[in-house]
């Protein structure tokens, strides 16, 4: 599969690394290059220095050909923004978007964006250890 991930943080390196190990063609976006020293020494996808919100870094990223979008940036608003410019601008098949916020998640979720709170995963999680 050819995957695109918006954001060089902890959470895309390591996606781009487990993605690029089963042999994926990955290719990663940041706006600071720095982001990039994330990524193991090894691997063999592309990291691109660029705003995912820009046409033009898309396209240059091969949006036009890519199987799954995941926005994982810091910021909400630019992770949807990105995300529906994967799926209605290029129609792109498989667009996945990180949202902080439960309450924006929820509604975006019902918009049809796939979406993923880790504020929501991480207190299930602790619930879930502390037994209630």
């Amino acid at each position: 599969m050819r995957i695109i991930i918006m954001g060089c943080g902890r959470v895309g390196a390591e996606l781009a690394r487990l993605l690029d190990a089963e042999g994926h063609e990955v290719v990663i976006l940041d706006l600071d290059s720095y982001s990039f020293r994330r990524l193991p020494r090894n691997f063999k996808g592309t990291a691109l220095v660029g705003n995912g919100l820009d046409e033009e870094i898309l396209r240059k990223a091969g949006i036009e050909k890519t199987d799954v979008f995941v926005s994982v940036t810091q910021g909400d608003n630019r992770n949807v923004m990105a995300a529906q410019m994967a799926k209605h601008i290029f129609n792109v098949p498989q667009v996945i978007c990180r949202i902080y916020d439960p309450i924006r998640e929820e509604m975006y979720r019902e918009l049809g964006l796939k979406t993923i709170s880790p504020t929501i995963i991480g207190a299930k999680a602790l619930k879930e250890l502390i037994g209630g």
